[in-house]
């Protein structure tokens, strides 16, 4: 998998690479390169973090030539051209990016349900309304960078979407960067109200029907909305 920053560097020294773009072969794609194993005419290069924490980074950053083999015409000046890109790179996220703890929902003592929960839980099922589950994947896309990969595999639709909704928090965009998101009034994050029970410990579901909200250790449902 390829890291958050990735760049493809053309052995005249022309370094590619765009922000929120983090697939070589994507690059390879825009470039229009051609890819010839016994003759390359560029390489693959990856920059990230010791630790792989782009929230709290660990210091020296790691580069790596993502290739099997080391082009023949290789030297330490393409390495050096490959981390001045990774520097402007770097200060477009640090522009975007919000830097705060990581919450694990269900590692976390949940509140008590109030009134203030339960309307968080309707304002989120507007959001839900106007956002439908087919889009979520675009909305994604809007934000896309390396920040967190847990707990989303095995999730319902409504699930993952609160997992996308929360990691979307970690950015810092204008209001219209967020994609199919016109009919929901409000001029903050559009998926606040989830984020706001997330960062409580209580992570909303939804089957069609009846709306749930779980917490705690196994995930307890720990109130029901039916529709």
């Amino acid at each position: 998998m390829c890291k958050a920053f990735s760049c493809i560097i053309h052995k005249n020294k022309t370094v590619t690479w765009k922000f929120g773009i983090d697939s070589h072969e994507d690059l390879i794609t825009i470039v229009g390169y051609k890819d010839d194993k016994d003759d390359p005419i560029f390489a693959r290069v990856e920059i990230s973090p010791k630790n792989g924490n782009y929230l709290d980074p660990e210091v020296p950053y790691i580069f790596k030539l993502d290739e099997k083999r080391t082009p023949s015409w290789w030297s330490i000046s393409y390495e050096n051209k490959c981390w001045d890109a990774q520097e402007q790179w770097l200060k477009k996220l640090n522009c975007i990016l919000i830097r705060k703890q990581i919450i694990h929902p269900f590692q976390i003592i949940p509140p008590e349900i109030t009134e203030e929960h339960i309307q968080l839980l309707k304002d989120w099922d507007s959001v839900w309304d106007s956002v439908r589950a087919s889009v979520w994947a675009s909305v994604w896309a809007s934000v896309r960078a390396s920040v967190w990969a847990s707990v989303r595999a095995s999730m319902r639709a409504s699930v993952r979407a609160s997992v996308r909704a929360y990691t979307g928090s970690f950015f810092l965009l204008p209001r219209d960067a967020w994609k199919y998101t016109e009919n929901i009034k409000t001029d903050e994050y559009p998926f606040l109200p989830v984020v706001k029970l997330w960062e409580q410990g209580l992570v909303p579901s939804f089957d069609g029907k009846t709306w749930r909200l779980h917490g705690g250790k196994g995930a307890k449902i720990l109130y029901e909305w039916v529709k």
